[in-house]
């Protein structure tokens, strides 16, 4: 049973903050959920009426070579211990939260019916990810893996180029950090692993996983996942405007490693603490194409970002164009990533999802859910601009940022009364609202000079405008 969550937590949250414990309590709810998704997942498998016998068998013989992981003391890990940590992290790594619920939605789906074939892709995946993972524990193994559309994806290490469209039967081996991948007619793949992420090879048909250095002094390398199958945006490229995954070029990942190198100190100009909020809850990158945007040469400069649900740890972003950009975006997805965490743990409202609100930061009427969201996302952002604006030496800079601040805050008190005014909060979704308020209430004090608040109140107006004119039967809703 997960532990409650403290009112003081709630509390830290709500102001768009959070310490070290409390950031530690909703990591620690995830990880619980994710193990219990994949244990959920294995007896799912096991008594499902249509799951073949030999998908069952594989599944299990997987997590038996994990369990087996866990207690290797090959001099590879060093220690059993480290060996389970491997194991760990491996099982949390963030998209394996989308692999699981897919399966678990094909399981359901199949019951009383035929096993699709095309399943078995699903299924097969978990091979791969428990070979990797039992590679990075130092485990000696021979298994077959079987590659699909021409490539196998081995998580944290890379993936191996097949040739072949359908199926493909891959044998590997692991002995001492080495791992030999074969297909049939075909020369060996060797593979070096290296600590953290990524595994050296000189064979052309290997590619191998990217990581970008830890955001903190001692803190791990946060992946740079452009390989993973499960990365997709759900619902297309489409969803919520988002483009969808790239595979990265030499020149594309050495823009993401200038804007990262910089991106812990810009963190640091939004408040002392979100660094360190950021180490503690980003576990992987996944890039996006760079959207289509408004510019003279038709080229794409648009920008997009987002982060999943089932996918605890990552955040899905275009390239970022510096460091400070790229700080604003992790600032942005990660209260969201919070926020979803919270609304796991705690009841926070009983509304509905029917799209009826004003969020002014979106064309369109979003349910109440959403609109908590997107509040609750934009009054970190008003922090993070109102800190910097505060900081700030250069003339221009400070009035760029105060301008960003005063935007972000009109918009999060032109959501508030929506927000507050609900009967269907809970009692914690009403004092996280209060504080919410409270947070917002003590912004006043900034020295915001007077030409940018009055553009933000015109921009808010204008935008309430437009949209009571294209929703007006949500405006006479609204007024019953």
């Amino acid at each position: 049973m997960l532990p409650p969550l403290p009112e003081h937590a709630l509390t830290e949250l709500a102001r768009t903050a959070g310490s070290s414990e409390t950031l530690a309590l909703l990591v620690r709810d995830q990880d619980t959920r994710r193990l219990l998704v994949l244990r959920t997942l294995l007896d799912q498998a096991d008594r499902s009426p249509v799951c073949p016998p030999s998908v069952r068998r594989r599944l299990r013989e997987d997590w038996a070579m994990l369990e087996s992981a866990e207690d290797t003391a090959d001099t590879a890990a060093g220690t059993g211990a480290a060996a389970g940590s491997a194991v760990r992290t491996g099982l949390l790594q963030p998209l394996l939260g989308p692999w699981a619920q897919r399966c678990l939605r094909a399981l359901e789906s199949a019951d009383g019916s035929a096993w699709q074939p095309e399943l078995a892709a699903h299924f097969d995946h978990f091979g791969a990810v428990a070979a990797a993972i039992a590679a990075r524990a130092g485990l000696p193994f021979a298994v077959r893996l079987t590659a699909h559309d021409g490539t196998l994806v081995l998580p944290s290490l890379g993936a191996l180029r097949t040739g072949v469209r359908g199926p493909a039967r891959v044998a590997a081996v692991h002995r001492h950090g080495r791992l030999t991948l074969r297909l049939p007619g075909a020369a060996d793949v060797v593979v070096r692993l290296q600590d953290g992420v990524g595994a050296w090879s000189g064979s052309r048909a290997w590619t191998p996983a990217h990581a970008l250095p830890g955001l903190l002094p001692g803190t791990p390398p946060v992946p740079l996942d452009d390989l993973d199958p499960y990365r997709s945006v759900r619902g297309g490229p489409h969803y919520y405007g988002l483009s969808g995954p790239v595979t990265l070029d030499d020149a594309e990942r050495k823009r993401w490693l200038q804007a990262w190198s910089g991106t812990a100190a810009a963190l640091r100009e939004g408040g002392r603490e979100r660094p360190a909020e950021a180490a503690a809850l980003l576990r992987c990158l996944v890039p996006l194409a760079v959207p289509p945007g408004d510019s003279a040469d038709g080229r794409a400069h648009g920008a997009c970002s987002s982060t999943r649900q089932d996918a605890f740890g990552a955040v899905l972003s275009s390239t970022p164009p510096d460091a400070t950009a790229f700080a604003t975006t992790l600032v942005h997805e990660l209260q969201h990533a919070k926020l979803s965490v919270l609304g796991q743990m705690l009841t926070l409202h009983h509304s509905d999802s029917r799209p009826r609100y004003f969020a002014p930061w979106r064309p369109e009427p979003r349910p109440y859910d959403a609109l908590l969201q997107g509040a609750y996302a934009h009054l970190a952002l008003a922090d993070h601009f109102g800190h910097r604006a505060l900081g700030a030496g250069d003339p221009v800079r400070r009035d760029r940022d105060w301008a960003l601040f005063a935007r972000y805050h009109e918009q999060v008190g032109a959501a508030l009364p929506a927000l507050a005014g609900s009967d269907d909060l809970t009692a914690p979704g009403r004092r996280f609202v209060e504080v919410m308020a409270d947070t917002y209430d003590r912004m006043h004090d900034h020295p915001v000079p007077r030409e940018h608040t009055v553009r933000a109140r015109e921009y808010v107006r204008a935008a309430r405008r437009l949209w009571t004119q294209r929703h007006p039967a949500q405006v006479r809703r609204s007024c019953e």
